[in-house]
């Protein structure tokens, strides 16, 4: 009698392992105690005093001309990315996911904390730009 050879299994009927699916993961979600979380803060804001992303911040808020669209469109990736170089290595995924939970977390922290509250509020206005608020009644007056 001969043996039948056993058809391969199609590797369309396997779960392929990508890295979303395991940045999904449950296990992959980085926690941070309050002291790493001041440290991951810290390390983020410095990072947007290097020479070469002042550089890339400063283009493209020039790009954006003060335009909050265009502020979001070329402003906040080039923040994103600033933020992910640094946040990867605390086991934040490399994507914009990474960064929202990174956000999440500060913000959790930012109620317990008074320091990492006073870092988040420095880490935003690197982010946003200066709002210039009308005065009151909103009537502008010539001097």
């Amino acid at each position: 009698m001969m043996k039948k050879a056993m058809p391969k299994p199609s590797s369309a009927n396997k779960p392929r392992r990508t890295s979303h699916n395991m940045a999904s993961a449950p296990a992959q979600q980085p926690t941070l105690t309050v002291e790493q979380a001041r440290v991951v803060l810290s390390e983020v804001i410095q990072a947007f005093s290097v020479p070469e992303n002042v550089a890339r911040m400063e283009e493209a808020r020039e790009s954006a001309c003060n335009d909050m669209g265009k502020m979001l469109q070329l402003v906040l990736p080039v923040a994103t990315l600033i933020q992910q170089e640094v946040i990867k290595a605390y086991g934040f995924n490399n994507e914009g996911e990474g960064v929202l939970k990174f956000a999440r977390l500060v913000k959790m922290y930012e109620t317990q904390d008074p320091e990492i509250a006073a870092m988040s509020a420095k880490l935003k206005s690197l982010l946003l730009p200066p709002l210039s608020t009308p005065p009151i009644g909103g009537a502008i007056t010539a001097s």
